[in-house]
């Protein structure tokens, strides 16, 4: 009697708290979406995904059976079916886009139709997306493939639209090297592409390309590089067209480590910043006709114009997802404007993610969905909140007040907006901006009411030939911003570099997140448990003493010191840099065969490392060269690891782990921590994804 009574006044008190909760119940549902779309990629195989389907769907219908008026059973009942459905249609659109893959390395000629040209001046390359209609290499064609080009070698017929027959080398679409790594497969198969790599001069064009709006783009990008050279001209092209391959990589580093890189991916800034403009000079040049002025209508005259300008700026940009994202918002808003609603709340972000995650379930995983719809949470849930919209709330003040007001509003965004996106830029990048807050404050306000007003304004006056006066301010204001980038970046401790983060860790910083922007009553605070359980998890988490490649060409050894080797002298900028972050290394990684405790020759390398009290060796093959057995094996019979990119013979195995040729296809990149003799994998025994299993299928040893 007593339990019953217990359950029945839990029951009241959550039936009570979701009453005062009533209007903020529906922003569970993208989230519930979100969820079961979350599960799809972590669940591992067809039988896990039907199973969480199934528990998902009778949970939800349970719920409705046992509903007896209250909102809680209609709350679970709406989340658990909004899951099943977040899950079903992933799975469904996994399939729906499968095509066909290249099964292994291969050097092939090919037809086909180009869809996506990218000029890369900085690297003076041109990557070429090509939908294939004949195919002359070994093996089933893929559908669809991505190639660089030397540009020099690049004709000018060739762009969106046009037919070309080229010969490549060509590769899978690559898993990540190591664990935690970026997944160029998974994002590969989403976009149908089956394969990647370098295309081969001469490149023949067999029908000249046809797509306006390419030829729009690349133009406009070339006008705008030749009125402002080197990156400045890169980032301004940048915000016209959304092509980021003029800017110089140090630059590009650069802006990424101030926080700054959301500038350069055309998003929501970018199309407020135009609509904005174009609904400022509708209202004023319309505002002249006093006739138009006095039938109220040039708000929604305005609000039509700006649309069209969110539409158009979009088109030009080539209508990537990050760029219908943010356009679809940006049409929420006006439509609230016309409307006459609030225009930005959470439920218009709740319906843009919706809307979003109905069309590409797949964008959830990536950090540019994260990423945006994270800060815009963070800015909309703050600045909802009673306390903070009366403190910064217009006042009857004195002006240096409010301009002190405003300021002091611009730098807790900042700062909430930074901490906000700082577990998921360690989660995707293992590194964190600690002066992007401060970065953003000048930079924001530089690019939104400086140079891109200023940009739009030059590009309209070379026209009549005048332009060259807005160029000026143009150039001047990037200077700034670039300045701004190079000097956070090289702060003292501008990036913090963390190792990777396991994925519970990340989910509970989510979830708690989400729990404290969504409520509004004082349960919310219960969010700050599971993201102090993440972020303790993230902190106690050991950095990997071992990181090894999938193809086990490359590995790094982290010393006594807390500093990464590495194990080839030739290591290139991007695999060092990709070994440094999974290590957590701030900085250059240094060679194996000068750090002390390894000895290495041409062939082999054997390195020692003592992790509490006890003595870990390490063997690694560095060449491509066959080393005697007479002179490998006794070594491998002393070495507690070893490592090789080839397949070893059977007498060669390390006393606790081998990781050769035949290991490292089943498993994927290695990362080991000897302190708990854990051993971290890029594949799972059973994993069922549809790339995981064309990469498995297309494996030259199975």
């Amino acid at each position: 009697m007593r339990a019953r009574q217990g359950i029945a006044l839990i029951q009241d008190g959550i039936e009570r708290r979701l009453e005062a909760e009533r209007d903020q119940l529906v922003l569970w549902v993208p989230v519930a979406l979100g969820a079961g779309v979350a599960a799809w990629f972590v669940l591992g195989d067809p039988r896990a995904w039907s199973a969480a389907l199934m528990v998902a769907l009778a949970t939800g219908l349970a719920a409705l059976a046992g509903a007896r008026g209250g909102r809680a059973a209609v709350l679970v009942a709406g989340c658990a079916l909004a899951a099943a459905i977040g899950l079903a249609m992933t799975w469904a659109r996994a399939e729906r886009v499968a095509a066909p893959v290249l099964a292994r390395p291969a050097i092939a000629w090919m037809t086909g139709v180009v869809e996506r040209v990218e000029p890369l001046p900085a690297r003076k390359l041109t990557r070429v997306t090509l939908v294939v209609q004949a195919w002359d290499g070994a093996g089933p064609a893929p559908a669809r493939v991505r190639v660089n080009l030397d540009s020099a070698a690049v004709p000018d017929e060739l762009g969106a639209g046009a037919t070309i027959r080229i010969r490549a080398r060509l590769m899978p679409p690559a898993p990540p090297a190591v664990p935690g790594a970026y997944d160029f497969a998974r994002v590969a198969w989403f976009q149908g592409l089956g394969a990647s790599g370098r295309g081969f001069v001469p490149v023949t064009v067999v029908r000249p390309a046809a797509d306006d709006r390419a030829e729009v783009r690349a133009r406009l990008a070339r006008h705008i590089e030749a009125r402002l050279p080197g990156s400045a001209g890169g980032v301004a092209a940048a915000l016209a067209t959304g092509d980021t391959g003029a800017i110089a990589e140090p630059d590009a580093e650069a802006m990424r480590q101030a926080g700054l890189a959301h500038l350069l991916s055309v998003s929501g800034l970018h199309i407020a910043a135009a609509v904005g403009l174009v609904m400022w000079l509708t209202l004023r040049l319309l505002a002249l006709s006093p006739r138009l002025a006095l039938t109220g209508r040039l708000p929604l005259i305005a609000a039509a114009a700006g649309a069209v300008a969110a539409i158009g700026y979009t088109w030009l940009t080539g209508a990537q997802v990050p760029t219908i994202r943010s356009c679809v918002a940006a049409l929420m808003v006006l439509a609230a404007l016309a409307l006459g609603r609030e225009a930005l709340t959470l439920r218009l972000v709740a319906a843009g993610a919706l809307v979003v995650l109905l069309a590409w379930p797949e964008s959830l995983v990536g950090a540019s969905f994260q990423l945006s719809f994270a800060a815009v949470t963070a800015i909309v849930a703050l600045h909802e909140h009673p306390r903070v919209r009366g403190w910064f709330a217009a006042h009857d003040e004195p002006r240096w007040r409010g301009l002190m007001r405003e300021l002091a509003s611009l730098l807790l965004t900042g700062v909430a907006v930074e901490l906000t996106l700082m577990p998921i830029a360690i989660f995707h990048f293992h590194q964190a901006g600690l002066y992007g807050a401060l970065a953003n404050i000048v930079a924001i306000p530089l690019t939104t009411f400086v140079v891109m007003p200023a940009e739009a304004a030059a590009l309209l006056l070379d026209g009549v030939g005048l332009g060259a006066p807005a160029w000026w301010i143009v150039g001047q204001g990037l200077a700034v911003l670039l300045r701004i980038a190079r000097g956070v970046a090289a702060a003292p401790g501008a990036v913090a570099a963390v190792p990777v983060m396991p994925h519970a860790a990340f989910a509970a910083i989510v979830a708690g997140g989400l729990w404290l922007a969504i409520w509004r009553t004082r349960w919310r605070h219960a969010g700050w448990l599971p993201i102090a359980i993440g972020v303790a998890w993230t902190v106690a988490t050991p950095v990997p003493d071992l990181i090894v490649t999938g193809d086990g060409r490359h590995l790094a050894l982290r010393d006594q010191a807390g500093g990464v080797a590495v194990l080839r002298d030739r290591t290139g900028d991007y695999m060092r840099g990709l070994l440094a972050e999974a290590g957590g290394l701030d900085g250059e990684p240094h060679l194996l065969s000068e750090a002390s405790g390894a000895r290495c020759n041409r062939d082999l390398c054997w390195m020692e490392r003592r992790v509490d009290e006890r003595r870990w060796r390490v063997l690694a093959t560095r060449s491509g060269y066959l080393v005697p057995a007479a002179a490998l094996v006794p070594l491998c019979r002393q070495a507690d690891v070893v490592i090789s990119e080839r397949r070893l013979p059977r007498r060669c195995r390390g006393r606790w782990l081998t990781l050769d040729r035949a290991t490292l296809a089943y498993t994927g990149g290695v990362a080991v921590t000897f302190a708990t003799g854990r051993v971290t994998t890029v594949r799972r025994a059973g994993d069922a994804h549809p790339w995981v299993v064309a990469a498995r299928t297309g494996d030259p040893d199975k």
